[in-house]
């Protein structure tokens, strides 16, 4: 008989349902949102204390679970594995896997079953729906993403169901939105992708490599129709280059690049740095590794100034992150982009610190400062999406300050960063400027004159932080 699960599958289930707790521990710090979900629930009872999110979240889970025929023992054993973990802080051990299979097979277990499903149905299962997706959806709160995402995991892992996929989306899900709500681009294609990736101002060298990748990503599939080998190709990159040249825009098209050639299933991206994956005391570093991993499997995982987690930091746990990083990229292999980020130097200093990071990563892109007429077309930008304008002077004189930060350039020089923080500057300066105005017109206020930009010596002065008397 084969197995409902094995050791492998245990440990995925622990590192997800660890997932799921930490977001409902977010949830229940927000009184607002607790005290809201629990005002639509259609509770028969009279205890009137707040049900937490956790619980909420196994009831949407029971719903979800009413909506999908044959449940298998491994999805129940899935669900009582969660309600085990929040009723009684416990985990099933992943060492007895032969005494867990017998275990589901047994009527004891089913009876503990459906005394769980009974036990937790906040609602009529005709009638209802998901509440937590629905109350975070309408409300746009900023864990909806992340909540929905959650979902996807645990119930692709229980029931090798993909909330995403697109048999009878809103009835499985009980939902009062469409898909395409959630955080993806309406009748998305590589074609739209690559159009995104040509539009983005400079970055030559990225859009050649990444035009290159394509190119055999693509060859690769064919050749796979047509049942030829192939040879093993590593979605994992190191970006390197300053600050603010695109690397986190560039890793985003990635994945949805990935996705589109079918290399990664949702295409998403999670972004995390050092703090994210390194904790302060033994075996919670591995922890956090996981559950990031978790969050970012089917999609790209981007990581910035990664060089950081070999640096040594005193009681340092960065080499535990990056053993445990290695681990599970390897238990992803087939559904995971690793994108690690930083200056060129320490990145190369860092990928060379191991040799599992050496083997996975051997393919490098390189983001360069922006010219001059790059930053000057990164401030046009910024003017348009904000609706201002320049006047001539005004554009000379950018043209000026965007030269010299040029020609003073250094290795940490941030690039669009900088130039977002002088755009603000020119706002604020407007805006002192036309507030003595009696009569403001709406061509005053869409106008950025020279006046409202500052000295480019004094931009100077305040990007690379020298002090007038030192020169």
């Amino acid at each position: 008989m084969e197995l409902a699960f094995t050791k492998e599958y245990i440990q995925e289930l622990k590192i997800v349902t660890a997932t799921i707790l930490k977001l409902c521990d977010s949830l229940n710090s927000d009184t607002k949102c607790i005290t809201e979900i629990n005002a639509l629930l259609p509770q028969n009872t009279e205890n009137k204390l707040l049900l937490k999110a956790e619980q909420i979240f196994i009831s949407d889970l029971i719903f979800v679970f009413s909506k999908v025929k044959n449940i298998s023992e491994k999805a129940q054993f899935g669900l009582a594995y969660y309600y085990d973990a929040i009723r009684n802080q416990h985990f099933a051990n992943e060492n007895e896997i032969d005494k867990l299979n017998k275990l589901v097979t047994t009527n004891a277990f089913k009876n503990h079953f459906n005394k769980i499903v009974q036990e937790n149905i906040l609602f009529d299962l005709d009638k209802s729906k998901t509440y937590l997706l629905n109350y975070l959806k309408q409300n746009k709160h900023p864990k909806f993403e992340e909540t929905y995402q959650t979902f996807n995991v645990f119930l692709k892992l229980v029931c090798s169901f993909e909330v995403s996929s697109k048999t009878n989306i809103n009835d499985v899900l009980g939902i009062d939105f469409k898909i395409s709500d959630v955080k993806t681009i309406e009748n998305d294609s590589l074609e739209k992708v690559l159009e995104e990736l040509h539009e983005l101002i400079g970055l030559e060298n990225v859009k050649k490599d990444v035009a290159e990748l394509v190119n055999l990503l693509k060859v690769q599939k064919k050749r796979t129709t047509q049942g030829l080998k192939n040879i093993e190709i590593t979605l994992h990159t190191v970006f390197l280059g300053p600050p603010g040249t695109g690397k986190t825009t560039v890793a985003r098209l990635l994945g949805r690049i990935f996705k589109h050639l079918e290399f990664l299933t949702k295409g998403q991206m999670i972004e995390t740095d050092r703090e994210g994956m390194v904790a302060g005391y033994v075996g919670q570093t591995a922890t956090k590794v996981d559950t990031i991993v978790t969050e970012a499997k089917g999609g790209v995982l981007f990581i910035d100034e990664a060089y950081a987690l070999s640096q040594n930091l005193g009681n340092d746990y960065g080499a535990e992150a990056v053993n445990t990083l290695l681990k599970r990229m390897e238990d992803f292999r087939d559904d995971l982009a690793v994108v690690v980020a930083g200056y060129d130097e320490p990145m190369q200093i860092f990928i060379d610190s191991n040799p599992g990071l050496r083997s996975r990563f051997n393919r490098y892109f390189h983001f360069d400062h922006f010219k001059p007429t790059e930053l000057f077309s990164i401030f046009e930008l910024n003017c348009k999406k904000a609706d201002f304008i320049l006047t001539e002077e005004a554009k000379e004189k950018l043209k000026d300050t965007f030269e010299m930060l040029y020609e003073e350039r250094d290795e940490s020089f941030g690039n669009a960063r900088v130039i977002r923080n002088i755009f603000e500057k020119c706002i604020q300066k407007q805006a002192n400027r036309i507030v003595k105005i009696k009569r403001i017109t709406k061509k005053a206020l869409k106008t950025i004159t020279e006046e409202d930009i500052p000295e480019p010596k004094e931009t100077l002065d305040q990007v690379f932080y020298k002090n007038k008397n030192n020169e």
